[in-house]
C-alpha cells in the first residue's frame, strides 16, 4: 500500500519544522500563562508524585479532547487546526503537519490545570507525552489493535475515522490518548469496512505551499466575516460557529452533511429491499 506522496510528505515536514521554530516563541508565552495562573490563582498545591501524574494524565487528556472537539466546532479554532487535516494522505508524515498559529491561543483549554494546582512543568511534560502517543496512530499499516485496546485507547483505526472527509466520519473521534471521552460525550464512530475512509477536507485546499496551508483558512474566515453585508452579530458568529455556517442559511455544516448521507443511505437500502422483494415475486 503506497500511502506516501512526495510533495505532500515534504509539505507536512515543512509544516512540522515551522511549528517547531514558532514553538520557541509560543511555548514561552504558554509557560508564562500557566505560571501566572499557578502562582496567583491556584486553588491547591498538588505535589509532584506518582499519583498526581496519574490524575494529570486523565485531566490533560480530557482537556485535549475538548480542545480538539472545539477545534472542529468553532471556526476560530478550526482556522488553525484545519492545517492538520489538509493532507489527502494518512501516514506518519501527516502527524507532522502542524499549525503555525494555534499554539498562541489553544492553551486556554489547559488553564484550569494550573488553577487546580498542577505545576506548569508537569503539565507541559504530559502534553508532550500526549503528542508523542498520537504520532504512531497516523498510519494505515495497522488495521486493528486487540479488542480491549480498541475499547479504551485511541488507535490507528479510530484516528483514521477522525481524518475522514466522509459525512459519517466528520467531527468524530477527537481523543488524544483515551477514546473513552468520545464514547462518554457522544462523538465516537467506529471505522466501517463498508465505508472506506477518504482523507482530507470536504473542500480540499489543493496546494503544497506551506505558507498557504498555514493561513488559507484564516483568509477564508476573514473574507466570510467582513466581505459581506451583514450585522456585527453575524460577523462575530463566523468566528464562533462551526465551519460551513453562513449567516444567510445557505451553508452546510458537518451535521447537515451527515444527515443528508444517512437519509441517502436509508433511501438506497429501501430501494434495494423493494427491488429484492420484486425479484422474488
Amino acid at each position: 500500500m503506497n500511502t506516501y506522496e512526495t510533495k505532500d510528505a515534504f509539505t507536512s515536514i515543512a509544516m512540522g519544522v515551522g511549528n517547531v521554530f514558532i514553538g520557541l516563541v509560543s511555548k514561552g508565552l504558554v509557560l508564562l500563562a500557566l505560571f501566572f495562573v499557578y502562582e496567583n490563582f491556584r486553588l491547591f498545591t498538588i505535589p509532584v508524585a506518582w499519583w498526581s501524574f496519574v490524575l494529570l494524565f486523565f485531566a490533560d487528556d480530557l482537556a485535549y479532547y475538548w480542545f480538539h472537539r472545539i477545534s472542529h466546532e468553532s471556526r476560530l479554532f478550526w482556522a488553525s487546526h484545519v492545517v492538520h487535516h489538509s493532507s489527502q494522505h494518512y501516514n506518519l508524515s501527516t502527524a507532522l503537519r502542524q499549525t503555525w498559529s494555534g499554539s498562541f491561543y489553544s492553551f486556554v483549554f489547559w488553564l484550569w490545570l494550573p488553577l487546580l494546582g498542577f505545576h506548569p512543568a508537569m503539565i507541559l511534560l504530559q502534553m508532550s507525552v500526549s503528542l508523542l502517543y498520537q504520532f504512531w496512530i497516523h498510519t494505515e499499516a495497522i488495521d486493528k489493535m486487540p479488542k480491549w485496546f480498541e475499547a479504551i485507547m485511541n488507535t490507528p483505526s479510530h484516528h483514521r475515522v477522525h481524518h475522514g472527509s466522509n459525512p459519517i466520519y466528520l467531527d468524530r473521534n477527537h481523543a488524544g490518548i483515551l477514546i473513552i471521552w468520545d464514547k462518554i460525550f457522544g462523538t465516537f464512530q467506529p471505522e466501517l469496512k463498508e465505508e472506506k475512509v477518504v482523507y482530507g477536507l470536504v473542500s480540499n485546499i489543493n496546494t503544497y505551499n506551506p505558507v498557504k496551508v498555514a493561513f488559507v483558512e484564516w483568509g477564508n474566515l476573514l473574507k466570510d466575516a467582513f466581505s459581506t453585508k451583514t450585522t456585527l452579530i453575524n460577523r462575530i458568529k463566523y468566528f464562533i460557529k462551526p465551519p460551513g455556517w453562513k449567516h444567510n442559511g445557505t451553508g452546510k455544516m458537518s451535521d447537515d452533511l451527515r444527515e443528508e448521507w444517512l437519509n441517502s443511505s436509508l433511501q438506497s437500502q429501501s430501494q434495494f429491499s423493494a427491488d429484492a422483494k420484486n425479484d422474488t415475486v
